[in-house]
């Protein structure tokens, strides 16, 4: 019995925000319609999962906390009703700080939700008005507050590389977080995604492109500070004290199978990866008529040690050099020893016990240096 995670997407947003990528509408129309659709699909797939048991279950988006708590137990029960679960499960959700009130708060710490995201991104005003965020910092302080009461298992969300943010204000944010006592930090550079407003403003001259130099010196910042508060940087975007790595991010990095629900929710089983579609009304009519909007793709050996070179590198645990050779073989492992001599001769990768790791220095370029180092059709 192998053991994975569930991953439900729910695709609802009050407003754009204007970084933002991912598959959502801000029209709650359908909201019922499509929690019977992933219930549906939860159902008519169960029999992919037979062989595993689930060990974590993460709510995305989108926006999970616009749903009501009733509706997110009632996804919940049908997991249960139809998967193995093991006896504790990690079960997350991402929320907004508009939409944790005390009420709210009080119903989701008497569910069986027991890990909240919440995504602050800053504790500036100035900033969630650049972003395009749905609350303010009086919100955002507010339900922090109201949060620990009810959650032990708390991770918040930080952004940093905004333009115009000085390292000062990027270090208040750190320590306004650390303030609250909270376990777990995701942070993530401001990145801008083709077709959003973002792009579309910079393009058109209204703001400054991204400076990836002060983004570094965030990113720098951000370590040293928390490292020396006791976090671990596990993976390059996600600071933990012990014991409160994220179980569901963490078994993404380390290959294990997962399931996503809703429309663009993605899967994998070790050997194939799907997706379905990202459009909400195809999604619920192909539901509706008991079909899977999937797309489905087999991974080569290629692509297998792409990802495993892209996702390991990410973390503090890195590349077993060891792996490599018995599971991709010599070609690939010399492919591999030869190009990263001059990574470590920068100093940004090092070899520890077989291991191969980012440096402090090398952390912000890995993604750089990943593709770097994939390998291009041996198979």
């Amino acid at each position: 019995m192998g053991a994975g995670g569930l991953y439900i997407h729910i695709p609802f947003c009050k407003q754009a925000c204007h970084y933002c990528d991912f598959h959502f509408s801000t029209s709650m129309a359908k909201k019922d319609l499509m929690i019977l659709a992933l219930k549906k699909e939860m159902v008519l797939r169960k029999e992919e999962f037979k062989d595993e048991v689930v060990e974590t279950i993460y709510f995305g988006g989108g926006t999970p906390s616009v749903l009501q708590t009733s509706e997110i137990n009632e996804l919940i029960t049908t997991v249960y009703l139809n998967y193995q679960v093991v006896e504790t499960p990690e079960i997350t959700i991402e929320a907004n700080p508009d939409d944790l009130s005390r009420e709210k708060l009080l119903q989701l710490g008497n569910s069986p939700i027991n890990r909240l995201s919440i995504g602050i991104q800053s504790f500036f005003d100035e900033d969630l008005k650049f972003m395009n965020r749905a609350h303010n910092v009086k919100e955002a302080l507010q339900c922090i507050e109201e949060a620990t009461k009810h959650f032990e298992n708390i991770s918040i969300d930080l952004i940093y590389g905004i333009p115009g943010m000085t390292n000062e204000r990027w270090q208040q944010n750190i320590d306004k977080a650390l303030s609250f006592g909270i376990p777990h930090i995701s942070s993530y550079a401001l990145t801008v995604e083709p077709k959003t407003a973002l792009a579309n403003f910079i393009k058109k001259g209204k703001v400054k492109p991204i400076d990836d130099e002060q983004s570094q010196k965030h990113f720098q910042i951000l370590y040293d500070v928390l490292t020396k508060e006791g976090y671990d940087c596990y993976e390059v975007s996600n600071f933990g004290k012990p014991g409160y790595y994220s179980k569901n991010n963490t078994a993404y990095w380390l290959g294990k199978k997962y399931m996503g629900f809703g429309p663009s929710a993605h899967s994998f089983d070790g050997e194939q990866r799907s997706w379905n579609i990202n459009n909400n009304p195809k999604y619920l009519k192909a539901i509706a008529q008991d079909a899977l909007p999937m797309t489905t793709e087999t991974l080569s050996k290629t692509d297998k040690y792409n990802e495993y070179i892209m996702t390991g590198l990410r973390t503090s645990w890195g590349i077993s050099l060891e792996r490599v050779r018995t599971e991709f073989g010599d070609n690939y492992s010399r492919y591999l020893n030869q190009h990263i001599a001059k990574y470590i001769n920068q100093g940004l990768l090092v070899v520890s016990k077989e291991q191969l790791v980012a440096t402090k220095k090398g952390k912000f370029l890995v993604d750089g240096i990943a593709s770097d180092l994939f390998m291009i059709n041996l198979d």
